[in-house]
């Protein structure tokens, strides 16, 4: 019984702090679209790297799929795989977004500053904020995958890796509905 509250628990506590987290980025996409009714508001276009960097993402949450039902199934070796496989691209994600924002700024959007706007200072701040999360999920992954080499996580028990899986998606769907708002509304 012990171990059911603990991972009961656990988990009520990821729920609230992801909820905690979308009402966080609600209001500040909420503050974007009252914004954009300011006379000096400027358009811009996504960089292309931040469409790439959607299609890496999309494939981690795929790969770290794999890596549980891999779990689930007593495969250590595909596990670890599928991990390391969503930690590179977890990694090739972030690459993405630096080189997204070093297209804004040869755009001459800029976050601060003179030459800086509402709008893509808005768009720094959402998306940094983020890539503080993906860090965040970063190191959560990184955890499960030497907890997983150590043979830590077994189909019986392995709440920190089913931990890891939830916010790993979770910064992907949020990086999903983020990239849907700026290309529709931005």
């Amino acid at each position: 019984m012990e171990q059911k509250t603990r991972e009961k628990t656990f988990k009520q506590m990821l729920w609230i702090s992801m909820i905690s987290m979308t009402m966080m980025f609600a209001g500040l996409t909420s503050a974007y679209v009252v914004s954009k009714g300011r006379e000096d508001w400027v358009s811009f276009v996504l960089p292309s790297a931040f469409f790439i960097s959607t299609v890496l993402i999309l494939l981690s949450s795929l790969c770290f799929y794999i890596a549980k039902k891999t779990l689930m199934a007593g495969d250590q070796t595909k596990t670890t795989l599928f991990l390391a496989l969503t930690l590179i691209l977890g990694l090739s994600f972030v690459f993405y977004q630096f080189n997204g924002f070093n297209q804004l700024i040869e755009a001459g959007l800029y976050t601060t500053g003179p030459q800086s706007n509402v709008a893509s200072s808005f768009l720094y701040v959402i998306t940094g904020a983020h890539l503080l999360h993906i860090f965040a999920g970063i190191i959560s992954l990184v955890v499960v995958l030497f907890k997983n080499i150590a043979g830590k996580y077994t189909p019986e028990s392995h709440l920190g890796f089913s931990l890891g899986a939830i916010f790993w998606h979770f910064v992907d769907a949020l990086w999903i509905y983020l990239f849907v708002f700026f290309y529709f509304i931005g």
